[in-house]
């Protein structure tokens, strides 16, 4: 064994209580820091799979109607104008295969899907429901929205006439798979749906107002045949949404609103709480490595005599350094795998006793391996850190002093 290691564990097994008290240390703050870090992160996750679950990452559409002047001004002539927002009316995108086509070669998109979405309401004998139709072509829709995942009842089946709806709108309906209901569209337009089947997305406004159909009966639908009013698109990472968002903007020239423009609010309680559970790690590895400097430091003064035998007979001063850095180093090793296994335990206890009303857990908390890795680097790290003081004041013993006063 080294000489360094030798000593430094030494000295640590001589320390046996304070070495106890500093891995107690080390190991609460590494758990704290896994347990909050798996929980926030589990949260996370939880809201933005409930929000992502039922839009798109990206949604492009044709830019606004703005107003257009009735009368040019001139340099000779000053028109005064009463500016009125021009009526939006239901449009196609022009060229709708060539917009997707460039879409799905801008880097970080993974899938692209046409939809015709409108405005309409659903008829079934005196019930008369609003609702939003979505035309989508099935297997590119499913590949953005995974509806097939959700369903309730029957099956995710939109050839033809037939339609899928949501489970609120049907108990709303008073219908079941089967059953057919009346659409009729803003455009004046109706038609007879069979619904195949309902589900349940985990969003009440979208479960009581979604009709999917396929693209081509929508198409008929709002007179828009061979049309589509938006283009939806799936990204491989959902915070890259807003700058591959400008990207496409830019190949395509179409608005292109990605999920963070549209859920501004939620976006900023993601980004709060990664700011609270940056917060807290901060001052838990404050905690930590003043706890481990000031242990060493006394390990310095009670071990001055030693350390001053050990310069007398030659040991250079990067060698004491070493034991004292090694003994940082392994404080914040060992503390951290124990820290780790706790966090963890904690984590599951958290998760298994923290349930709904329907017995399912409210979150699932997040650990994988990047957790514990970052966890034990943090903490070996710190320990090092803790250790440069303690070890610097320790290289620099007077031999002659120290034995003498030690």
């Amino acid at each position: 064994m080294p000489f360094e290691w030798f000593v430094a564990l030494r000295y640590m097994r001589d320390a046996k209580g304070q070495t106890a008290l500093i891995l107690a240390a080390v190991s609460v703050g590494v758990s704290v820091i896994v347990f909050l870090s798996a929980l926030i992160n589990g949260l996370q996750t939880s809201l933005i799979d409930k929000t992502l679950g039922s839009q798109p990452h990206i949604t492009l559409r044709v830019m606004r109607e703005e107003p257009r002047p009735l009368v040019e001004a001139s340099a000779e002539r000053a028109v005064a104008r009463d500016v009125q927002p021009a009526p939006q009316r239901l449009r196609s995108i022009d060229q709708w295969p060539l917009a997707m086509n460039d879409a799905e070669r801008t880097p970080g998109v993974i899938a692209a899907a046409p939809t015709i979405i409108g405005a309409g309401f659903a008829v079934r004998s005196d019930a008369k429901n609003a609702v939003v139709v979505r035309g989508v072509d099935p297997e590119r829709f499913l590949a953005i929205i995974d509806v097939r995942r959700r369903m309730t009842a029957g099956r995710f089946d939109v050839a033809g006439g037939d339609a899928v709806i949501g489970a609120v709108l049907a108990s709303e309906l008073g219908i079941g798979v089967g059953d057919k209901i009346r659409i009729t569209t803003t455009e004046g337009v109706d038609d007879v749906v069979t619904v195949t089947g309902t589900f349940s997305l985990g969003n009440e406004a979208v479960d009581e107002t979604w009709v999917i159909t396929s693209l081509r009966r929508a198409q008929a639908l709002y007179a828009l045949p061979g049309g589509a009013t938006s283009i939806e698109l799936k990204v491989a990472d959902v915070f890259e949404a807003d700058r591959i968002a400008s990207e496409v903007r830019g190949r395509t020239g179409l608005q292109a609103d990605s999920w963070m423009k549209v859920n501004a609010e939620l976006l900023t309680g993601l980004s709060a709480q990664s700011s609270s559970k940056a917060m807290i790690q901060f001052f838990v590895v404050v905690a930590v490595a003043l706890g481990i400097a000031s242990v060493l430091i006394v390990s310095v003064v009670q071990k001055s005599r030693e350390i001053g035998i050990l310069r007398a007979v030659g040991t250079p001063a990067s060698r004491v350094q070493r034991v004292f850095l090694i003994q940082g180093a392994v404080l914040g090793l060992v503390g951290s795998f124990l820290g780790s296994a706790l966090g963890a335990l904690l984590s599951k206890l958290f998760e298994r006793f923290a349930r709904g009303a329907d017995g399912a857990p409210r979150f699932v908390v997040q650990l994988d391996v990047e957790l514990f890795a970052l966890a034990t680097l943090l903490a070996t790290g710190v320990g090092l850190l803790s250790a440069v003081i303690p070890a610097r004041r320790a290289s620099k013993l007077d031999p002659a002093t120290a034995i003498r006063n030690g």
